[in-house]
């Protein structure tokens, strides 16, 4: 476990975590998919602060969620990765451009909303992340949604899709998801 980690995982949190670490060494994008409320936030926190303290990673994380819950993240990540600095990307205030670029060289995650993650594709396209988190992930299952295509093209060294409802009527959903997470892997929409 990350030495900054303020908290303790249940074994089945330790083996999610142990999962996303074990995916991440391959650079394959991992998709974790427990139900509500069994700490898919903390695992991946648990991954953010492996990524900082045992693997050297310095470029920023970018983690986009429903809007509703950005102020449940940051109180996460307060309360078990209280090193980690985190900047919220919301709001008519928000920077753009080069000075999005500048203002987070001095942070270690960016939380952002799925609206604005289509919206602000040419800013958040800008820079290379070390991981791009998708919490419900279920949000790009339509592939061709300006959502999905958006997540699809943004840079990252390693993603994650977190999600309690990975697939729920079709495989296109499923693809979808999994093109986001390991470009290629399962082919063309269309052959799949």
């Amino acid at each position: 476990m990350p030495d900054g980690l303020r908290g303790k995982l249940r074994p089945y949190q330790v083996r999610g975590y142990s999962w996303l670490t074990f995916l991440r060494q391959f650079g394959l994008g991992a998709c974790l998919a427990d139900d509500m409320g069994l700490g898919k936030t903390i695992q991946t926190i648990a991954l953010l602060l492996h990524e900082r303290e045992r693997l050297g990673v310095r470029a920023p994380a970018l983690l986009v969620c429903p809007t509703s819950v950005v102020g449940n993240w940051l109180r996460e990540i307060e309360r078990f990765a209280p090193t980690l600095r985190v900047m919220i990307h919301r709001g008519i205030e928000r920077r753009q451009g080069k000075a999005f670029v500048k203002a987070i060289k001095k942070y270690d995650a960016v939380l952002t909303s799925y609206p604005l993650l289509a919206r602000d594709r040419e800013t958040l396209g800008s820079v290379e992340w070390s991981t791009l988190v998708l919490d419900e992930a279920q949000n790009i299952k339509n592939a061709s949604t300006k959502q999905a295509q958006a997540a699809r093209a943004i840079p990252a060294a390693n993603r994650i899709a977190l999600t309690g409802t990975p697939v729920e009527n079709r495989l296109s959903e499923l693809w979808s998801i999994m093109t986001f997470l390991n470009p290629g892997y399962l082919g063309s929409a269309a052959s799949f």
